[in-house]
C-alpha cells in the first residue's frame, strides 16, 4: 500500500505566516538587508516631499536592486515579479510589491547615489568573503557571525579593489538599463488584469476540451477493439472535433497565452 505525504493547498494558516521563517538563517538576502540598514540613506529620504500617496522606502527599493543585480536579475519587470514569486525577494521587499515603473524610476533618479552605496555593500561583502573578487557571484552560506569586517589590506591594494568595484557596479547599472529598454510586458501574472483573466480562462477551457477529446478518442479506440459499431459511430464526430482542438492547442502560442 502506498504511503504519501498529504497534499493540501487550500487549508489556511492558523497564524499569519512570516516570510522570515521561510528564509534560511544564513541567506544572502538577510546579509543585504542588514548591510543596507547600516547605510546612511538620508540623501535619498530627504528628497521625498512627504505629501501625497505614501512612497516605498528607499531602503526597500535599494535592497531589491542590490539583491537582484547581485543574483543576476536586471529587468525591473522581473524584479517586480520576484517580489511575488521569490521568498528571498519578499523578505528583502518586506512583503511589499513596488511595480516595475517605480523600481526603474528610482534607479534612474538616484543612479549616482545608488552606485556609491552599491560599492559600499560590495566592499563590505568582499571583506567578509561573500563575493569572489572580480565577479558578483554570491553565496550566502559563506556569511559567518564571527567573520572579520576589516581585512588587512594595503592602501594601494584597497584602492585597486575600489576602482574595480566601481567598474563592476557601473556595468551592472548598464545591464539593468539595457534590460529595461529591451523589456516586454510581463505575461507571467496575466491573470491580474481583466484581459489577462480572459486569456487564462480561455487557456483553461482549451485544456479541458483537449482532455475531453483525448478521453473520447480512447473510447473510440476501445469501441473499435470490441466491435461496438454504435460506440464507434457516436465517438467519430467527437474525435474529429477533438483532433481539431488538439491541433489548435499545439500551434505556437504568442505572449504566453492565445487570446
Amino acid at each position: 500500500m502506498s504511503n504519501f505525504r498529504p497534499v493540501d493547498r487550500d487549508t489556511g494558516f492558523l497564524m499569519p505566516p512570516s516570510v522570515d521563517e521561510w528564509l534560511p538563517e544564513r541567506h544572502l538576502a538577510r546579509f543585504v538587508v542588514d548591510v543596507i540598514a547600516s547605510l546612511d540613506l538620508r540623501s535619498m529620504t530627504g528628497s521625498y516631499r512627504g505629501s501625497g500617496e505614501a512612497s516605498y522606502h528607499p531602503s526597500v527599493l535599494l535592497g531589491i536592486l542590490v539583491y537582484g543585480y547581485a543574483t543576476g536579475v536586471f529587468s525591473s519587470r522581473k524584479l517586480e515579479r520576484a517580489t511575488y514569486d521569490s521568498v528571498a525577494f519578499r523578505f528583502v521587499a518586506a512583503n511589499q510589491h513596488p511595480d516595475h515603473d517605480t523600481i526603474a524610476v528610482f534607479r534612474r533618479r538616484f543612479l549616482k547615489k545608488i552606485e556609491a552605496l552599491f560599492v559600499q555593500v560590495l566592499s563590505l561583502a568582499r571583506e567578509m568573503g561573500v563575493l569572489k573578487l572580480g565577479t558578483v557571484a554570491l553565496d550566502g552560506t559563506k556569511v559567518h557571525a564571527n567573520a572579520s569586517r576589516h581585512s588587512a589590506l594595503s592602501y594601494e591594494h584597497a584602492g585597486k579593489i575600489e576602482v574595480q568595484l566601481k567598474a563592476e557596479v557601473a556595468e551592472l547599472m548598464a545591464k539593468a538599463e539595457a534590460a529595461d529598454q529591451a523589456d516586454l510586458p510581463d505575461v507571467s501574472h496575466i491573470g491580474q488584469s481583466p484581459q489577462g483573466g480572459q486569456c487564462l480562462l480561455q487557456a483553461a477551457l482549451q485544456l479541458r476540451a483537449v482532455l475531453r477529446a483525448f478521453w473520447r478518442l480512447q473510447n473510440l479506440q476501445a469501441g473499435q477493439r470490441c466491435g461496438c459499431p454504435q460506440l464507434v459511430a457516436g465517438e467519430t464526430m467527437a474525435m474529429e472535433k477533438g483532433l481539431k482542438l488538439l491541433i489548435f492547442a499545439e500551434e505556437p502560442v504568442k505572449n504566453g497565452f492565445r487570446c
